[in-house]
């Protein structure tokens, strides 16, 4: 990193965006009864967001590669916070869709930019201790989006949020553009700026690169697309919790993440990287075993917070070899490992939705977990390999 820009304000970055992501969370039903549509319609926003996010990564990292991954993450930053301020004085509910997919936009290339920065600056054997670091701001994004959220927009109305937000976004992204300084303007990075989008092709010519993009989609399948987002409704139709009550287990994960950021220096030096795949992976697939015969709530809430951390152990090594699977683009490869994870997500959601009507929760989480203990196991002997 360059000394002027410490990694807490990158990870602050991560948690404007983060957060972007997961307010709308507690917001939707408020939001649908002042706008006069139903909730069902109102999730539109949330896929507004998301389709955006994942899409620009196609361009993102050639862009950061050419133009300066920094210099392209502050730019999208102050946009990203422009359009959630937008989004307090919107009076159309077309328009409030339409800022989402803007604020969805600007923020998928922050993440992935900043990341791969990261990985530029620091050499790889302090790489992911580093990355853990800057991932505390995307993990804190989880634990205190939605219930900010929702206070704030008990005592002030669905609108505060995104103007609070927006305002922090902003004031992020010009502090890292002075002290960026003069760098914002100066396009001298572009190691691979004759490449653009042919870097992906370079990528995937690599056996390792391709074995990485399949290893991302099925985790993004399996786990983002399929088991984690279905465990608040598990919990309500199953265990007869309310909407609060299920978000706060759920938020358990949260901690389960925050534990890692903190204790990844020892855990790397206790496993290596290929044993953080199996105990992770191996831990993952264990831990939703459990999920699926859980006998109570309790038992659910004291999952979600290993699972946050089994996840993160397995996940951020997944995360630290992209960034060094074309170390001549990186924020091509950061990008299209976020994608190859998006696409996993959006094909898990539709898959253990349709499954849901055949073998319920307990059957879907219990796939899930035959699933990823044979992804951790392909992700072991594949990270050996490589």
């Amino acid at each position: 990193m360059p000394p002027a820009i410490p990694i807490a304000l990158f990870a602050l970055a991560g948690f404007t965006t983060g957060a972007g992501m997961r307010m709308l969370d507690p917001l939707l039903p408020l939001v649908a009864a002042d706008f006069g549509v139903r909730v069902a319609q109102a999730t539109i926003l949330v896929a507004a967001f998301v389709l955006p996010y994942g899409l620009v990564q196609l361009v993102a990292g050639p862009l950061g590669d050419r133009l300066g991954k920094v210099r392209i993450a502050v730019f999208a930053v102050l946009l990203f916070g422009l359009g959630l301020v937008a989004s307090y004085f919107t009076t159309r509910f077309a328009g409030l869709v339409g800022l989402r997919a803007w604020c969805g936009l600007f923020a998928g290339a922050v993440i992935p930019l900043l990341m791969a920065h990261v990985a530029d600056s620091v050499p790889y054997a302090e790489r992911q201790v580093t990355i853990s670091r800057f991932l505390t701001g995307m993990v804190m994004a989880q634990l205190l989006a939605g219930p900010v959220s929702g206070v704030l927009a008990e005592f002030a109305g669905w609108r505060a949020p995104f103007l609070v937000l927006g305002l922090l976004a902003i004031g992020v992204g010009l502090v890292l553009a002075s002290r960026l300084g003069p760098g914002l303007w100066r396009a001298d990075e572009g190691r691979a700026g004759g490449r653009g989008m042919a870097a992906y092709l370079d990528l995937l010519r690599r056996p390792s690169g391709r074995w990485l993009m399949a290893v991302a989609f099925l985790d993004g399948f399996l786990l983002f697309g399929g088991a984690f987002p279905f465990t608040g409704s598990f919990l309500i139709e199953v265990f007869g919790r309310n909407a609060a009550e299920a978000g706060l287990v759920v938020a358990g994960f949260g901690l389960g993440a925050f534990a890692y950021t903190r204790g990844a220096r020892p855990l790397l030096t206790r496993f290596g990287e290929s044993g953080l795949l199996t105990v992770g992976g191996i831990g993952l697939a264990g831990l939703l075993a459990v999920l699926a015969f859980a006998p109570s709530w309790p038992v659910v809430a004291l999952v979600q917070v290993a699972l946050g951390l089994a996840f993160y152990m397995f996940h951020g090594v997944l995360q630290t070899m992209a960034t060094e699977a074309l170390p001549e683009a990186r924020g091509t490869a950061v990008g299209a490992f976020a994608l190859a994870l998006f696409l996993g997500q959006s094909g898990g959601s539709l898959a253990f939705g349709l499954g849901l009507t055949v073998v319920g929760y307990r059957g879907g989480f219990l796939a899930a977990a035959v699933g990823v203990f044979a992804l951790a196991l392909w992700a072991r002997r594949g990270a050996k390999v490589g």
